[in-house]
C-alpha cells in the first residue's frame, strides 16, 4: 500500500491534533503535525533530510492570527517578532524550497480573493475547516493527481480574482518595460532593498545620479514612494538584483 504522508499545520492545538487523530485513523494517511510556519518549514527540511518527504500539506489561513494583503506578509524563513508565518507565505516557502509538496489551505470562512492569493502563491486547493472527513481525503487524494480544488461556490470569484490579477500584472509589465535599462538596475536594486547610498556604491554612481534615477523611476512607474514601486515591480515579476552580478557589470552600464 502506497501511504500519504501528510503534514498539518495549524496554532489551534486542539483542532490540528484533532484533525490529524481523524487523518491518521485511514489506513494509507501518515500524519505529523506543526503549529507555527517555522516549525512546519523545519519539519519539512528533517523529513526530506530523512528521505521521508512529505506529499501534503495541510495549513490553516489564518496561522498566526495575521491576515495576508495583496503579497505574503512576512519572511517565511523569519516569521514576524513572535516567530510566526502567515499560511499564505508558507505556501509561498514550500513552493520554493519543497516544490514536490502539495499544499492545501484550511479556511474558517469562504473569501474568493484570499483563494486567488493562495493558487497564485502556489497551493493547490482551498477547503472549508468544517468540511467532512471524506471531502478532505478527497482533496488530498485529489491534489496528489495534479487537481486543484475549490469549493463549487467560490469558482466564479476566484476566476474573476484571478483575471483581475492578470490584468493589474500585464499593466505593471508595460510600465517596468517603459524603464531604461538602468532604470531597470536602480529597480531591482531597490526590490533588493538598497538604500540610496548602496545602490551608488553597487553600480558605481553618484548619490545624486541614483536619486535623478530613482525620482524616474517613480515617475514612469505612476508611484509617489519606494515601497509603491517595489510593489509594482513584484507584480510585475522582478526580482532582487544579484548584487555580486550588479558589482560585476556596474562600469559597464550606461
Amino acid at each position: 500500500m502506497v501511504r500519504i504522508r501528510v503534514l498539518v499545520v495549524d496554532d489551534h492545538r486542539i483542532f490540528a491534533e484533532s484533525l490529524a487523530a481523524a487523518l491518521a485513523a485511514e489506513p494509507d494517511v501518515d500524519v505529523s503535525a506543526a503549529g507555527s510556519g517555522p516549525a512546519a518549514l523545519r519539519c519539512l527540511e528533517r523529513a526530506a533530510g530523512e528521505g521521508r518527504r512529505f506529499d501534503v500539506m495541510l495549513v490553516d489561513a489564518d496561522l498566526g492570527g495575521n491576515v495576508p494583503g495583496s503579497r505574503p506578509a512576512v519572511p517565511v524563513q523569519e516569521g514576524n517578532a513572535d516567530g510566526l508565518v502567515d499560511g499564505i507565505s508558507l505556501v509561498v516557502g514550500v513552493r520554493s524550497g519543497h516544490p514536490g509538496v502539495r499544499t492545501v489551505v484550511l479556511a474558517e470562512k469562504d473569501d474568493p480573493r484570499r483563494a486567488a492569493l493562495a493558487l497564485g502563491a502556489g497551493a493547490s486547493g482551498w477547503v472549508a475547516k468544517d468540511c467532512s472527513l471524506s471531502r478532505l481525503l478527497t482533496v488530498i487524494r485529489g491534489v496528489l493527481r495534479d487537481e486543484t480544488h475549490l469549493p463549487p461556490a467560490l469558482l466564479t470569484g476566484v476566476l474573476r480574482e484571478l483575471t483581475a490579477a492578470r490584468r493589474h500584472r500585464t499593466e505593471s509589465e508595460r510600465l517596468v518595460e517603459s524603464l531604461t535599462p538602468r532604470e531597470r538596475e536602480v529597480l531591482r536594486c531597490m526590490v533588493a532593498g538598497l538604500g540610496r547610498k548602496a545602490v551608488a556604491e553597487r553600480l558605481f554612481l553618484s548619490p545624486h545620479t541614483v536619486r535623478t534615477h530613482m525620482q524616474n523611476v517613480l515617475g514612469k512607474l505612476g508611484v509617489h514612494s519606494t515601497l509603491a514601486a517595489v510593489a509594482l515591480a513584484r507584480r510585475a515579476g522582478v526580482g532582487p538584483a544579484d548584487l555580486g552580478d550588479v558589482v560585476e557589470r556596474g562600469g559597464q552600464l550606461a
